[in-house]
């Protein structure tokens, strides 16, 4: 993948997509792949295990009845490449499972270097798997992956929890093609999508009690200020999580409580906020299970299985490319 040319104005790509999203209007917005900083992805290891948060439980249930048939669904040999590892805990009753059969290279893809640390302590007593780590973002860790494999190897590729719901429908697929486009007839990608739900089960998972996710998403805040000298008041913000019926989609906002005016050094803006103005941080939209197999098959993947957790709703979709 040929990354496009950071402008010689921003020291990095976080500054610029700062300047870019802060800068838009009528609606403020920043990539939800910033809110995954080390504090920001130590606090989502905490999120998962919250009683409101469910996908996590979901899908390690699914995995736990199902790892076996995942296997077996992808014969000779397999390397394993994750997009967004994480800690790497639900990865593995399937890596588990392909070591009974075969030595097996797992290549998890993070852009947290703490996440990667983690998921190498999680997974490292594994007896016979391999760790190679890559602080990448999605796309550059697989087509070096990719393009490194042995002959003969197939390449599954795991997209777990609902993270594909991070992408509006029409970057979702731009996005699968993308993968399609980097992996051979053969391999296959193992899709976790969040199912809708009672609205009030949907909130409850993004805006907690106890505020762990509020934490979670004023954190990007607070990463402005460590990284590229912001001066955001963090307490001048609440966070907002509210659900958009016409693409089946919970939003995560910033909202800031007071009218602002804020200076970002490194991204060479300054910025000003109303009353009330908000920061979109992130998007998770809901699938049905049935919407799962027409739109991957837009993206170039035959969907050959699919698992469900009825208790979380929850689908797993094994997708194989011809």
């Amino acid at each position: 993948m040929i990354q496009p040319a950071l402008s010689p104005r921003f020291p990095n790509a976080f500054a610029e997509a700062v300047f870019n999203g802060l800068s838009k209007q009528p609606q403020k917005e920043l990539p939800s792949m910033y809110l995954y900083d080390d504090v920001g992805s130590s606090l989502f290891e905490v999120i998962t295990a919250l009683p409101e948060y469910g996908v996590t439980r979901a899908e390690e249930r699914v995995l736990k009845d199902h790892a076996t048939d995942i296997v077996a669904a992808m014969p000779g040999n397999v390397k394993v490449a994750e997009l967004g590892s994480g800690s790497g805990r639900k990865t593995r009753r399937i890596l588990e499972a392909l070591c009974k059969k075969q030595p097996t290279d797992y290549h998890p893809i993070e852009i947290s270097r703490t996440a990667l640390q983690l998921c190498r302590r999680e997974l490292g007593d594994i007896e016979r798997v391999s760790i190679v780590g890559h602080e990448r973002d999605y796309l550059a860790g697989l087509s070096e992956v990719s393009v490194k494999r042995n002959e003969g190897e197939r390449l599954l590729v795991l997209f777990l929890g609902s993270t594909i719901g991070n992408f509006a429908r029409l970057a979702a697929t731009k996005f699968l093609r993308s993968i399609r486009g980097m992996i051979q007839p053969g391999d296959a990608l193992l899709l976790g999508t969040d199912l809708i739900k009672p609205l009030p089960t949907l909130i409850a998972a993004y805006d907690d009690p106890i505020g762990v996710t509020a934490a979670f998403n004023l954190n990007l805040l607070a990463r402005i200020n460590r990284e590229l000298g912001g001066e955001f008041p963090i307490e001048a913000f609440e966070h907002v999580a509210r659900f958009n019926p016409d693409v089946r989609s919970i939003e995560m906002h910033l909202r800031a409580k007071r009218a602002l005016s804020i200076r970002m050094r490194d991204a060479d803006l300054h910025v000003q906020f109303r009353e009330g103005e908000t920061i979109w941080t992130e998007s998770s939209h809901k699938y049905s299970a049935e919407e799962v197999a027409p739109i991957t098959a837009d993206a170039g993947f035959e969907c050959t299985h699919q698992w469900l957790d009825e208790e979380w709703q929850f689908a797993e979709s094994l997708l194989v490319t011809r």
